[in-house]
């Protein structure tokens, strides 16, 4: 009867091990699709993704809250955040190629709406600070 019990007891250890690891694995799972911020104005045919582990947190615990920041002021920053953001996709020797992957098509005579401004501009205080990088324009938080 011992040994029944003893085995009884080592198989549901056994299974509750495998069940927890089979739920971390799920977890991480949706964690990574949580990571992924959409920025985009549908009406515009404008997107960006950015998909960095931190940035979903820093936007949603770390940054002004939406409204914080008036639309002229974000679009002001955006057009020479973005020229400098672009100058250093260009120099791949020079700048993290892991940092500036692509290019960011930004005409400021388009209205992009808040959001994207918003967003955007949250961005590139986000890699100021999280990727230790400095832009010619200051990013305030």
């Amino acid at each position: 009867m011992k040994y029944f019990l003893f085995i009884l007891f080592l198989g549901v250890g056994i299974y509750s091990c495998s069940s927890t690891r089979d739920r971390k694995m799920q977890d991480t799972a949706v964690a990574s699709e949580s990571d992924t911020v959409r920025i985009a104005n549908d009406s515009l045919e404008y997107e960006i993704l950015i998909i960095d582990p931190g940035f979903s947190y820093f936007l949603n615990a770390v940054a002004h809250p939406e409204g914080y920041y008036s639309q002229d002021y974000l679009e002001n920053k955006n057009q020479f955040l973005v020229a400098d953001y672009n100058a250093r996709v260009k120099q791949p020797f020079r700048y993290d190629p892991n940092i500036y992957e692509r290019e960011i098509n930004y005409d400021p005579n388009i209205d992009y709406g808040y959001d994207v401004n918003y967003k955007l501009y949250n961005y590139f205080v986000y890699l100021s600070r999280n990727h230790n990088q400095r832009f010619s324009v200051p990013t305030r938080l």
